[in-house]
């Protein structure tokens, strides 16, 4: 049942886009950054934007090339959601936003009990996590697709 204080805490207004990071959200997750590998130039970006366009595509749906102007460019943010996939920063992230949402909702930090359809059983068995980043990603020929193709246009021109 949702409650006055309960819609005050998940009030979400005073964002530029509703998936965009909160002060308190990103003061929690800002520690979880990976730091710029050392020996290079200085890291640019700013990475709370980056965040917030991958949020933006994650929550929207919508594709890289879509990303509004005023969030940083498509390959940047598709880069670092690369690199952070393969490294678990998205994933330790996830957990403390979990984790904070239901202890500011009052309940233990991990659930007691779930309950899982046949939908959510197929994605477990297929590796659910994985299927994330396919989805994002443009889907690409296979080299036998490529190499077919190829060998019929050089057999009849």
């Amino acid at each position: 049942m949702w409650k006055p204080e309960d819609r005050r805490a998940a009030e979400r207004r005073g964002l530029r886009y509703p998936s965009d990071l909160t002060d308190a959200e990103w003061t929690l997750v800002e520690p979880m950054i990976p730091p710029a590998k050392r020996g290079g130039r200085r890291r640019e970006v700013n990475v709370r934007e980056v965040l917030n366009a991958i949020f933006y595509v994650l929550s929207t749906g919508c594709q890289w090339q879509a990303l509004p102007k005023d969030l940083p460019p498509k390959s940047t943010a598709h880069s670092y959601f690369m690199l952070w996939d393969w490294d678990g920063t998205l994933e330790r992230i996830h957990h403390a936003l979990y984790v904070a949402t239901r202890e500011r909702e009052g309940r233990e930090a991990s659930p007691t009990a779930a309950i899982i359809d046949s939908q959510s059983a197929k994605a477990a068995q297929k590796g659910a996590p994985r299927l994330t980043r396919r989805a994002l990603m443009r889907p690409r020929r296979s080299r036998a697709a490529n190499a077919i193709s190829w060998s019929t246009r050089s057999a009849c021109c």
